[in-house]
């Protein structure tokens, strides 16, 4: 019985242009970019924005516990909670060209007692029973080099995700293209986590919107999430307050309802 050709893998190109150094996989879209005077800034609005998991966890906690990320992508968010919160990150890609480019052009630290970069598939890493309950906060971003759709977008995948959160975890996941893609998507988050649990941002220009998936959070008042805003914002330099206003669901002291969807 013959065993079936792994998949192949695509190949990693970079690129460099006004001082910015991007990840592409043999195609236009950018999968990563890293600023080469200051590589422990997030660099794209879109990665930016996937940090806005910062709002929903209380200040005394926000760098404490163990930061996950599926997709490695230019090594971004995996630089962020490890170098400049200081949290215990792991980051899994399946991809050995992404790790390597990683480690060659885009600064990532080698693996240590704080930092864990595993060659796997994400899925596989979510569904082992040996992790449940073991994040505090879950970053996912999965596309190929066609990036139309996530490569893990099933409603067993987001269970998987869930289950990988602690008690007050929160997951947040890139969405990208079309709005039936990111309406089926969604649909499967909330299917996942419960409606009350699931939250929107409004999508960038690019049309990337960045979804939060909690698990047994209540969301506060506004009053409480501004201060949170502007603590991020001075502490770490994220425009957190305009994440704020992004959540245009929430009510003034009570959890948000579900967001619309993003326009056509």
């Amino acid at each position: 019985m013959s065993v079936p050709a792994a998949p192949k893998l695509p190949e990693v190109n970079i690129m460099e242009g006004g001082g910015v150094r991007y990840m592409h996989f043999e195609t236009p879209w950018i999968q990563g970019a890293m600023r080469v005077e200051a590589p422990d800034e997030i660099e794209l609005d879109y990665v930016q924005r996937m940090m806005v998991w910062m709002l929903f966890r209380d200040e005394a906690e926000v760098t404490r516990g163990h930061a996950l990320q599926l997709g490695l992508g230019a090594a971004t968010l995996t630089r962020f909670c490890h170098k400049r919160l200081k949290m215990r990150t792991t980051a899994v890609e399946l991809n050995r060209q992404v790790i390597e480019a990683c480690r060659l052009w885009f600064r990532l630290p080698r693996d240590s007692q704080r930092l864990a970069v595993l060659e796997m598939d994400a899925g596989a890493y979510v569904a082992d029973p040996a992790n449940r309950g073991t994040a505090d906060v879950l970053s996912v971003d999965l596309y190929d080099q066609e990036a139309a759709r996530p490569v893990l977008d099933s409603v067993e995948f987001y269970r998987d995700c869930r289950a990988v959160l602690g008690d007050g975890g929160v997951m947040t996941v890139n969405l990208f293209g079309r709005r039936s893609s990111f309406a089926l998507s969604f649909a499967r988050i909330v299917e996942a986590f419960g409606a009350d649990q699931v939250h929107a941002l409004k999508p960038t220009p690019e049309g990337n919107t960045i979804v939060i998936a909690m698990k047994h959070v209540t969301v506060p008042g506004r009053d409480v999430l501004a201060r949170r805003a502007e603590n991020i914002e001075t502490r770490w330099k994220l425009p957190a307050r305009k994440w704020l206003r992004m959540l245009n669901s929430l009510p003034a002291d009570a959890p948000a309802s579900l967001p619309e969807l993003p326009p056509a």
